[in-house]
């Protein structure tokens, strides 16, 4: 069976049948009628700034989307967060693009609601160690999108193998209870023992402590049974029986301490979100963080036809430079004209249209992606991750302050 988990292939979606139908219908009708506008369409969430800023990314999948085709796009940076107005502006014959609306938006939604998720999960505890627990919570043929998104936004590692394979970064992780049981109760030191034994020197010893007995008891029992070579201890208490799970953290680290394991660090994991992390950061070492950000909603991003002028019947007919002959036009509720969006120092974000001055001190933010069919701009996801954590102490992210 060539496609066993029923997705989508690349290939449909490169081709443009990755599309809702209204779109093939749409094609369908101009071409009938001879009609293939030059326009310029613009992908936005919110047309004016509301002061709730969020996290462009899913950049170079629009790039790759878009190679090859008759248009120019221009877009945000990746990683760069936004506030109303345009994140990518498109230009070109109607029906060149038409049906790749769904998977553009597909491509841009997700992945940046991810990366907001996670930029808030960085800010609750920017000293502390965060892991990406979240491939789990998706269909694995999207777990990169995770993983990726979560490490844009700042936080320190990733779970999944095989997306870290395609990221170029090593997976993180220890022991599950699966195999604490495999061992079963009372032989946990042998279950640690022989973790310390079977995994790689450069693997960090961490401890899952909460699986038979009370958090302390087993925390002290790791520590007893590999001495120096305890990294850690991992506190993943299920929810239900977690009562007050600062005070059980913080007693688990008051007896280390008792008996001489400052060294032992603590990692907390299981349905954290940043209000937990605010709780306690202060008195664990790091986390892991999932469903937080797997959870998030996409980001309601819309395409529309924002200037038409008319065009040749032939897809393939030549642009004409936008503003020449175009005319402004807009559906109800939506700004019509080519717009673009400023950063001004104080972390103003500001929309303006495109052949008007912007704000005296404002920095234009939509960049060329793909010029006549080809990708302009090359990508980085370090460089991403650093213009996202810098973009958000700029303009105030969740108090980043804090």
């Amino acid at each position: 069976m060539s496609n066993p988990f029923g997705t989508v292939p690349p290939d449909a979606i490169l081709e443009g049948s990755a599309t809702d139908a209204y779109f093939e219908r749409t094609r369908s009708t101009l071409e009938h009628a001879g009609k293939n506008p030059h326009v310029v369409a613009e992908v936005t969430s919110d047309q004016f700034p509301t002061g709730d800023f969020q996290v462009l990314t899913g950049v170079e999948d629009v790039a790759t989307l878009f190679e090859g085709r008759d248009v120019d796009v221009d877009a945000l940076p990746d990683g760069q967060l936004f506030d109303g107005g345009p994140v990518v502006r498109i230009e070109g014959p109607y029906l060149e693009f038409a049906e790749l609306e769904t998977s553009l938006l597909g491509l841009l939604s997700q992945a940046s609601g991810f990366a907001t998720a996670a930029l808030e999960a960085r800010l609750a505890a920017p000293d502390s160690l965060v892991l990406s627990f979240g491939a789990r919570h998706v269909h694995p043929s999207i777990s990169s999108i995770v993983e990726r998104s979560s490490l844009l936004a700042g936080l320190d590692g990733i779970s999944h193998v095989a997306a870290g394979e395609i990221l170029g970064r090593e997976a993180s992780g220890t022991m599950p209870h699966a195999l604490m049981f495999c061992f079963g109760e009372g032989n946990q030191a042998d279950a640690w023992r022989a973790f310390d034994e079977a995994v790689p020197e450069e693997t960090p010893r961490i401890a899952l402590v909460d699986t038979f007995w009370d958090e302390k008891s087993e925390s002290l029992l790791a520590a007893e049974t590999l001495g120096d070579d305890l990294d850690g201890v991992r506190i993943d208490t299920t929810g239900s029986r977690r009562g007050d799970f600062r005070h059980i953290v913080r007693e688990v680290r008051w007896e280390l301490d008792a008996r001489g394991y400052e060294d032992v660090d603590i990692f907390c994991s299981g349905g954290l979100d940043p209000d937990r992390l605010r709780e306690l950061r202060d008195v664990a070492d790091g986390f892991g963080v999932g469903s937080y950000v797997t959870n998030r909603d996409p980001i309601d991003f819309s395409l529309d036809i924002v200037e038409i002028s008319e065009g040749s019947s032939d897809p393939s007919s030549s642009r004409t430079q936008s503003g020449d002959d175009g005319e402004p036009i807009s559906k109800r509720g939506k700004l019509s004209g080519v717009k673009e969006v400023y950063r001004t120092p104080d972390g103003g974000h500001h929309v303006a249209l495109a052949d008007r001055d912007g704000p005296a001190d404002g920095e234009a933010l939509l960049e060329p992606l793909v010029r006549d069919g080809d990708v302009v701009r090359e990508f980085d996801l370090d460089a991403a991750s650093d213009r996202c954590l810098a973009d958000a102490e700029v303009v105030g992210f969740g108090g980043f302050e804090e």
